[in-house]
Parts: C-alpha cells; structure tokens; sequence
C-alpha cells in the first residue's frame, strides 16, 4: 500500500500513448502514485537511484527528470493500465458518470463498450480510477464536476444548456451513473404546471446530481441508462422522491425495466448471490422508448446468471496478514462493551464478527467507514466468547483478538479480483481505499447487468 499524497498534478494525457515521451510518461505515473512509490519502481527496475526528494520535486515542476531507460520505461508502464484490444473496434461507446473507481464501468468494457467520458470529483477516487482503467487518449475525456458541464456558468436557456451537454459529452450508446441521492422534494411545483415547459423534470428540483444525469440523458438521448443507488431511495421522504425520479425518467421517453414491480422488487439486486456480502443496491434499467423492445427487459432475469457457488469468505482473505489490522485492545474492549451494553437494552447496534471457517457466512454491508474502526466486517482469529465473559483481559484471548480486513481483501469482496488475485491497484492510503471501496457497486453485479443487455446492446448498435 503506498502512502497518500497531496494533489497531484493533471496527467498530461488521459492515458498511455506509445508517442508519450519519457517526461510525460513520468508526470502521468505521478500524478497517480507517490513519490516514494514511483522511487521505489524506477529504483528495482535496476541502473540509478531514484530518490521520493527528486520525484517529489519533478511532480511540482521544481526539476526535470532524467531520460529514461528501456527498464525503467517499462517498469513505469506497468503502473498502468494497458489498452484493451478491442478497443480498436468496439461494440459500443458508454460513459461513466459519479463514476468512483469504476465498478460499474468494468462490467460493460468486458462485453466489449469503450468508455469516452468519465466523471468524478474525488481526487483520490481519480487515482485509484486512472491506475486500473485505460482511457484512449483520442476519445476518452475526464470530467472532476458535472455541473460545470450540465449548469454552465452563464446559461440559463433550456436550449442552449443542452447543446453545451451536446458538445461537451461524446456521443455514446449507454449511460452509466451510480448517481448520490441527495435530499429533495417536489419543491412546491406540481407535475401538472411542470410539463408547461418543455423538459418537466427542469421545475421539479433544482440542485440535486440526479437532474444533471436527467439533463444528460435529455440532451444526448442514449439507447440505454444504468443508474444505480442505495435500496433506501425507494422510501425516501415517503417514497416521493423515488416518485419523482421515474416521472422524469418517463417523461425522457425511457422504459425503466421493472418499474412496477410489487414485492420482491427485481430492482432491487444484492451482492450475496455473488459474493459472502449482504449488499442491496437499486438498479433502474432504461431504455429508449422509441426502441420495439424497450419493455421488454426484466431484471428477474439476472438469476440465470448467479454463480453455481458463491465463494467463501476464507477464500478472499490473506493466510498472512499485517499485525497492524489487528485492532488495538482498547478498541476490541470498546466495541465489545458498547454491543453487550445495547444488547440489554435490546439494541441491535454492535460489531459483525464473521467466522471465516464457516463456509456459508455472508458479511454484512461494507461502508465508506470501515476505516474508523471496521466493525461491520471483523474477522474472528480465534476469540473465546465464554473465557471473554469471564476475564476479558485474559492474556491467551486478547491475543486471538479479531481484526479488519485489508484493503486488499476489501477488493475481493466487493468483486474489483478474484480470490487470491492481486491484480487491483490500489495506490491511495488505507483509509482512501477503504472509503472507496465502501462506497463502490459490487463488481460481478453489473458484470451480470452487462451480459443482460448484450443482445439489447447488439440491436442499438447495428
């Protein structure tokens, strides 16, 4: 794991070119990496001594960097992420809006789709992104805030506002956008006096991400939409919310699969039929209205595509494990006091503490907190319950006590590997990977959304 650093500088291209000279190759790997990780690289691949003092000051524009040597070159290369080969001759074109580190995105590169437009805001999510997706220096284009694109400082016209979302976005076949729910209301306009303009869903609400994917999806009209969101946007603020979302969505000229579905929601799509984690996400699939088969998709559908064996939890974890996840006496102490003391209050509040031997156990819901004291998701090392009640202090026990997975382990679980894989670069600090991961999809979901609307995909790309 290498150590955070400050901003980094803006990469020079959005991704490797063969024709990159050896400066800009040097200024994309850093604005990604640290210093003293980037040292670390050029220093094994053999010749010099590369020192993180030297690097940190080429990163700043303070000095400039030596010429290169084959080794080095390639050492530095395999800091990043290579061009797919099909991306020569894609299938289709898609892009990736509140993207994080691309959960989403790598299910539909797999069947074949070529990103042309990422947006995030998070610096450090970008860094994790930009390490593990490739994006064609020609096409690809990277975006920090989307408002600055959907509400152009300046416009105020409906129609002058979607021909700048025209210009700025390529053109693309599928939308994705694991969008933030942020809290609105119908803000005192009511959908009748709302359809007297031309988009609606403009009077509804105004600042909330949701309508600047609404405004997209106006302007640039793709085939196909993925959104993604917590499974509480469906009940919040009574389900108005969730309400005005699919008005809008109608009202772009879009079938959303499923949208009225009674109980159990097929919507509504967890983890544990992939992966050992209780993970439930709401998932609205669009299509485009004009399209003979937009009613057509179900998301029930997703079933056939469940692995035959979810794999254990043992199976993603490290047999060696750095002592430093191991948590510290006093927070054992801590989180296991504050549960006993809600457990007789008939509290459902404590640490999930999960049993790697136990090839059926299925974790809880992995949060962008796990860093402060990873309590949803401890892994037992062997402690004594009854000899914990006893003499909490016993030296034998405290030493069994349980620690939290490593970030590493986080990506296998929320699908970024496979067990035992340690292909996922992971270039943030611990606690930037862990707030990354937990607020990432899991990977192997949208991989089976993706397969789903391959044929659909085929047919809007013919």
């Amino acid at each position: 794991m290498h150590a955070v650093e400050s901003s980094a500088p803006a990469l020079p291209n959005d991704s490797l070119h063969p024709d990159l000279t050896d400066a800009a190759l040097l200024a994309q790997v850093l604005a990604i990496y640290s210093p003293r990780a980037v040292a670390a690289a050029l220093s094994q691949a053999g010749g010099r001594d590369w020192t993180h003092e030297l690097l940190a000051r080429i990163r700043q524009g303070k000095a400039r960097g030596l010429p290169l040597s084959l080794q080095e070159i390639a050492a530095l290369q395999a800091m990043l992420p290579e061009r797919p080969a099909h991306y020569d001759k894609p299938l289709f074109r898609f892009i990736d809006l509140f993207a994080g580190i691309g959960g989403i995105r790598k299910g539909f590169e797999a069947i074949g789709g070529k990103c042309v437009f990422t947006s995030e805001w998070n610096k450090e999510a970008v860094r994790t992104y930009r390490a593990n997706h490739y994006s064609d220096p020609a096409e690809h284009r990277f975006n920090t805030d989307i408002r600055k694109i959907t509400q152009a400082a300046g416009l105020t016209d409906d129609a002058a506002i979607y021909q700048h979302i025209d210009r700025e976005i390529p053109d693309h076949q599928v939308l994705l956008a694991g969008f933030p729910c942020q809290p609105f209301s119908l803000a005192g306009v009511s959908k009748k006096n709302a359809l007297g303009r031309a988009h609606g869903f403009e009077c509804q609400a105004q600042g909330t991400l949701f309508f600047d994917v609404a405004r997209i999806i106006a302007a640039k009209k793709p085939a196909i939409f993925v959104l993604e969101n917590v499974k509480n946007l469906k009940s919040h603020d009574k389900g108005r919310t969730f309400q005005i979302i699919m008005e809008t969505l109608d009202e772009l000229g879009y079938d959303v699969a499923d949208a009225n579905a009674a109980a159990p929601d097929a919507k509504i799509l967890d983890a544990r039929h992939f992966l050992p984690q209780h993970r439930e996400r709401i998932v609205l699939v669009g299509i485009r209205r004009d399209y003979p088969f937009s009613r057509d998709f179900s998301l029930q559908q997703i079933r056939r595509l469940y692995p035959q064996q979810v794999p254990s939890l043992h199976t993603l974890l490290d047999e060696q494990v750095d002592e430093k996840y191991t948590l510290s006496p006093d927070l054992w102490r801590y989180l296991y006091h504050y549960a006993k003391k809600h457990k007789a209050k008939g509290n459902g509040f404590g640490f999930g503490l999960n049993d790697p031997r136990d090839l059926n156990c299925c974790v809880r819901t992995l949060s962008a907190r796990y860093y402060k004291d990873g309590s949803e998701i401890l892994i037992d090392r062997g402690w004594d319950s009854a000899r914990g009640e006893a003499d909490f202090q016993d030296a034998d026990n405290m030493a069994r006590r349980p620690r939290r997975l490593t970030p590493r382990e986080c990506a296998r679980l929320m699908g970024f590997e496979a067990p035992g894989e340690q292909k996922f670069r992971i270039p943030v600090s611990d606690t930037q990977a862990y707030k990354q991961f937990g607020n990432s999809v899991v990977v192997p979901v949208f991989a089976a959304v993706a397969q789903l609307l391959l044929p659909l995909i085929r047919e809007v790309t013919r």
